[in-house]
């Protein structure tokens, strides 16, 4: 704590060396009969950094820095209530702010936070398990690494994101996919009550019962309303503590029927048994095939120490490049799917990476095809987006699909297959941004096109920016009704219209 605060203050003198006095940031330094210093609005264990300090540096580093909010000061709340004062201390000074925590929102709509205030949520991290065991408290900016080893260790789990180093609000608030979804549906629908920060600064405790209309909200659209400092979640007793994976690698010239392979695998109805997922994504590598971009697939099992080979079998009968097989427990999924900390999405340096997701039914191979020759052409052209990738997401999905879809703001629960490109280039040169979005359209469309659906579907975590609201919140017209009369109760003046507004 000691510490904490003497890196305050060290920051707040920063602040007032550099701050002119008609600048917002002077209003840091004093105190008077208007306006009072921010320092000392706070918690003890608070902190403030400014440009230019490690701690500022850490802050408002991200997975990708593309169309990233300008911060000129970053607030680290040690308390709930250190986000309220910070949100009404913005207020008075008229500026913007925005809530971060695992720093992966890479939608481009974030830019538009100019020198404002970032509200890093890093030391809200305490996670409090119930006596009776069915939930746990969790703070608004605990990572799920954090979440998975406290829980794991008292015999539960709950549903995350599937990266150890993404927060579990960050994706959840936007209905959030994760390797538990079958089971017990997505991560928004775990949520049984809240701490949240309104627009005004105001800290309220929300659950169905307080307002089931923000409580709907919350649910898919949660950016929007507030600043969710607490959640408490459904938790889990570990039924099976067994997962096996197999991985294969397949190059190129079997594109078509690799994703032949895939549809037959699954069932009809496109859901795969509620204790296996398909995850994967292609990628440029010339030294296992120069001609195009390479894939690795995983099949994971739950309750198992081997994959059944019902299921990899047809993959082992391709004739892969390479397999690899393994067994554990759950909390060696990451590591195996290259999401766990050490991992490259967990790195923040200082590239930008843009995905272009689109939900659709089934795999069309002709389509893949063209997406594969586009991918490897565009990094033949452009050396620069080699290191780009292609995400193929195949969850299951009972736990999602038995939620009905009218009662959460989660729009798209139908959609079997989560695809998105992911372009990565190096924002020094300015004339890699139009041809990266350009190229993430095209990619993106291509599978669209395809589908047969008449609208474009959009992981709204996943989302570019330059989709619409009716792509990220639903084609029908009493979702965005609904959204926008919450939106008109409890944020009037779009303090938070920075992550997919609404409005």
């Amino acid at each position: 704590m000691e510490v904490v605060a003497a890196v305050a203050a060290w920051a707040v003198t920063s602040v007032c060396q550099n701050a002119g006095s008609e600048h917002w940031l002077s209003a840091v330094c004093r105190r008077d009969g208007n306006a009072t210093d921010l320092a000392g609005r706070l918690s003890p264990g608070a902190a403030i950094y400014t440009p230019g300090s490690d701690g500022f540096i850490n802050a408002t580093s991200r997975w990708s820095v593309f169309d990233a909010p300008t911060v000129n000061i970053v607030v680290v709340p040690a308390t709930e209530n250190d986000v309220a004062e910070t949100v009404k201390y913005a207020n008075e000074q008229d500026v913007p702010f925005l809530a971060v925590t695992g720093g992966h929102g890479a939608i481009t709509t974030v830019g538009r936070m100019k020198t404002g205030i970032e509200i890093w949520m890093n030391h809200l991290q305490d996670i409090e398990i119930s006596a009776d065991g069915a939930s746990a408290k969790i703070g608004g900016g605990s990572l799920s690494k954090r979440i998975l080893d406290t829980l794991w260790a008292a015999g539960k789990q709950t549903v995350t994101g599937s990266c150890e180093c993404t927060s579990l609000l960050g994706p959840g608030l936007g209905g959030g996919h994760g390797f538990l979804q079958g089971r017990h549906g997505l991560i928004a629908d775990q949520f049984l009550s809240m701490n949240i920060v309104f627009a005004n600064g105001s800290l309220h405790h929300i659950d169905k019962k307080t307002d089931a209309d923000l409580w709907w909200a919350m649910q898919g659209a949660g950016h929007n309303f507030g600043i969710v400092t607490s959640v408490t979640v459904k938790i889990y007793d570990i039924e099976y503590s067994d997962w096996a994976y197999e991985m294969f690698t397949v190059t190129s010239d079997k594109v078509e029927k690799f994703y032949q392979t895939i549809n037959a695998a699954i069932p009809n109805n496109g859901s795969l048994p509620v204790n296996v997922i398909h995850y994967g994504y292609f990628y440029n590598d010339p030294t296992i095939d120069s001609k195009g971009p390479v894939t690795a697939f995983w099949i994971l099992q739950e309750g198992a120490t081997s994959v059944d080979s019902a299921y990899t079998q047809p993959f082992h009968d391709l004739g892969p490049f390479a397999t690899e097989a393994g067994s554990g427990n759950y909390l060696d999924l990451p590591v195996w799917t290259d999401l766990d900390n050490s991992a490259a999405p967990c790195q923040h340096t200082g590239f930008a990476n843009t995905r272009f997701p689109v939900d659709t039914q089934t795999y069309d191979p002709q389509a893949m095809r063209k997406a594969y020759d586009l991918f490897a052409k565009a990094s033949l052209e452009t050396p620069a987006f080699n290191g780009s990738f292609f995400l193929i997401e195949g969850y299951s999905l009972q736990g999602v699909k038995a939620i009905p879809s009218d009662t959460t703001a989660v729009p798209f629960r139908d959609g079997n297959l989560l695809i998105a490109p992911v372009i990565r280039w190096d924002p020094s040169d300015s004339t890699l941004a139009q041809k990266a979005a350009d190229l993430g359209n095209e990619l993106r469309n291509i599978v669209f096109e395809a589908s047969g659906q008449s609208e474009l579907l959009t992981y709204v975590n996943y989302a570019f920016g330059d989709e619409t609201k009716q792509n990220w919140y639903g084609f029908e017209q009493w979702r965005q009704d609904k959204l926008l009369a919450v939106k008109d109760k409890y944020d009037p003046l779009r303090k938070f219209s920075f992550y997919a507004p609404i409005a």
